[in-house]
């Protein structure tokens, strides 16, 4: 199925207010959702929203809430998410963090106790788009683990992603690392999973510790695990997310001791956001960065189709795409969707009326 992008905010939209949020949230989450999609992140798109309503009923997700400062020193703060929409608490404490570091130059800001925050680049992107630098680790509590350790056989940590992103320049455009530390994340394999595609060599490991190429072994009992980017690179900055993430928030990791009786989603995160130009010269932040990116894009290609990119560009491609020719929904996918949509009192013709304009 191909969804126009306007289409798909709308039903969201409607399916977060029948679900009890108020308010500016329906917008916000939707907002982050598609955006997600357009990016080319459908693991991180509507797909969610299933699983968001989920948590709504269950107790696990509680709507209409705000970031709470419980910690304040200035540039240092750190944010209570209440288990409110992360997509909610994401955007409040970004702001924060902005105004603070507009302010100062820096701030270090934690957030503990948030559902969800959805795709990490959003938060970076809106950290450039003020013309900041900024740096986010992010840890989940309250889940089983999805991700072995290097050398480790079965799960004992999450996704756990990291992300970077630098503010454009007058030539160039922003940069955006966001990645998770696992070779692909969680959402991925529930998509190909929905698609009924199998994963290439080296991403999974089944309930019994052997490689496996079947997403379904994820949702299995027991479960799989994901093995983490890099082999031991990215179990190190995997394990330094989770501690600076869920011991410096104050929101606790992945112990299982800290599990929830529902297998919740609640995001810890470490940010560090700066104004670069307390740093550097401006100009030379400009010509630097240009004259640097332009060396790296320089290399010739291994394939002429495949240029070099920079972290950033596959979205900004991808985005252009598909608000022209819509977003792409698997049908494992838009069923969930739509299962969702029907159960808090969206009606049918509804539905079908944005699936199909």
């Amino acid at each position: 199925m191909i969804i126009k992008h306007e289409n798909l905010r709308t039903l969201a939209r409607e399916i977060l207010s029948a679900a009890g949020s108020i308010g500016d949230e329906p917008q916000l989450v939707s907002d982050n959702l598609v955006d997600a999609n357009l990016a080319g992140h459908d693991s991180h798109g509507i797909g969610m929203l299933p699983r968001y309503v989920a948590a709504v009923h269950t107790g696990e997700l509680t709507p209409n809430q705000h970031a709470k400062v419980i910690v304040d020193h200035g540039m240092l703060v750190t944010i209570d998410g209440g288990a409110g929409y992360g997509q909610v608490i994401g955007t409040e404490s970004m702001d924060i963090a902005i105004e603070r570091t507009q302010k100062y130059g820096v701030c270090v800001m934690t957030i503990q106790r948030s559902f969800h925050l959805g795709r990490i680049g959003a938060w970076g992107e809106r950290c450039a788009t003020a013309g900041l630098l900024s740096m986010h680790h992010v840890n989940v509590v309250g889940h089983p683990g999805l991700v072995a350790p290097y050398r480790g056989s079965d799960a004992r940590f999450a996704t756990n992603p990291y992300c970077c992103t630098l503010p454009a320049t007058d030539t160039t455009p922003s940069i955006v690392l966001d990645m998770a530390t696992s070779v692909i994340a969680q959402g991925k394999v529930r998509v190909a999973r929905n698609k009924g595609e199998l994963l290439p060599d080296g991403v999974l490991l089944d309930g019994q510790g052997q490689p496996t190429n079947d997403p379904q072994t994820m949702f299995d009992s027991p479960p799989g695990a994901i093995q983490t980017v890099g082999t031991y690179k990215g179990y190190g900055l995997a394990l330094i997310n989770e501690l600076l993430a869920g011991v410096f928030s104050g929101g606790g990791t992945c112990r299982p001791e800290n599990d929830h009786a529902n297998d919740t989603i609640l995001n810890n995160m470490f940010s560090v956001i700066i104004d670069p130009k307390r740093l550097v010269d401006e100009e030379f932040i400009q010509s630097e960065t240009g004259a640097t990116l332009t060396h790296v894009q320089s290399s010739p290609p291994l394939a002429k189709e495949e240029p070099v990119l920079v972290p950033g560009d596959p979205e900004r491609m991808s985005n252009t795409l598909r608000r022209q020719s819509g977003i792409p929904v698997d049908e494992e996918s838009w069923r969930l969707f739509a299962e969702c949509a029907l159960s808090v009192g969206v009606p049918q013709e509804r539905i079908t009326k944005l699936a199909s304009v």
